[in-house]
């Protein structure tokens, strides 16, 4: 069953990604132009008004955890209309950029929904991912600062919208991945690597875990890098892929030395039948004594 706070944030997400349906009936309409001056109020102010009067809304409506978790979700849903808006009106230049917000706002949004449902003991606000940490902000804002200066000084390069199909594909691969890792370990998935060993914990080793002994960190690393296929953004292609492998490879050994503190044998039979699935990571792999 889906925690109280999940339901609260599927009301946040739907108000803000309803802002898409007001902006398409009003702003491309002769309604707007009846009553206001097109030429001091168009469709992008009418976007900002709403993403006001949601967010004034919110606030007043709920306080405390509840607050924050629906105002993360209205954010994610303005996100994605706003995506959403520039994929189907903006020039083709823009559009890889639209697909990129949409891409984000899923992946942020499905992250908290999922723990929502498959282990919401473990739910906060920051199960969103959006304060990841101060890293993750440093890369979204240098991709968006490499995307602009593509633009302006090669602006036909970001119309090369099968790379960005490519770049689409890729996340949904890793998308997928990611999220089926979470909705089969279900309350065994957390987004902190456990220092103790709950007594629900047990190892998994089926579905999605007996292609990858992890996961949702292979999933997690395509997408990465195809958010950046999808915006043309060759530089941070390259940046991207070898920050997140190194990452991952340090993040994959640490939690390798607790699960086999967990699971001990059990663990060390998993890692003989079961590679990690990203290039040249071992992780922490004890081999056995030869008899």
């Amino acid at each position: 069953m889906i925690s109280k706070n999940g339901i609260v944030s599927v009301y946040g997400f739907l108000l803000g990604l309803s802002n898409l349906f007001v902006w398409l009936l009003l702003g491309n309409s002769d309604l707007l132009d009846t009553y206001v001056d097109p030429a001091v109020v168009n469709p992008l102010h009418l976007f900002i008004v709403y993403a006001a009067i949601a967010n004034v809304l919110v606030c007043v409506v709920n306080r405390g955890t509840t607050y924050k978790v629906c105002a993360q979700a209205l954010f994610l849903g303005l996100a994605m209309a706003a995506g959403l808006l520039i994929s189907i009106q903006a020039p083709a230049s823009w559009k890889p950029f639209g697909w990129y917000i949409c891409v984000m706002a899923i992946f942020h949004y499905s992250e908290f929904l999922s723990i929502a449902v498959c282990n919401p003991k473990t739910l906060t606000s920051s199960s969103f991912m959006l304060d990841h940490s101060i890293a993750y902000g440093v890369a979204a804002a240098t991709s968006w600062l490499e995307y602009l200066l593509w633009h302006y000084f090669l602006r036909d390069m970001k119309t090369i919208h099968e790379i960005s199909y490519f770049g689409l594909l890729l996340c949904a691969f890793g998308e997928a991945l990611r999220k089926g890792a979470i909705w089969t370990a279900r309350d065994n998935f957390t987004h902190l690597v456990q220092q103790e060993k709950a007594q629900t914990h047990t190892l998994v080793t089926h579905g999605v875990y007996s292609w990858f002994r992890h996961p949702s960190y292979v999933g997690w690393f395509y997408w990465s890098i195809g958010t950046q296929i999808v915006m043309i953004n060759p530089v941070c292609v390259v940046a991207y892929a070898l920050a997140s492998w190194k990452f991952f490879k340090d993040r994959i050994y640490y939690e390798e030395i607790t699960l086999l503190n967990f699971f001990g044998e059990d663990y060390i039979s998993y890692q003989e039948k079961v590679g990690i699935g990203l290039p040249f990571i071992r992780g922490f792999v004890v081999t056995r004594d030869k008899q």
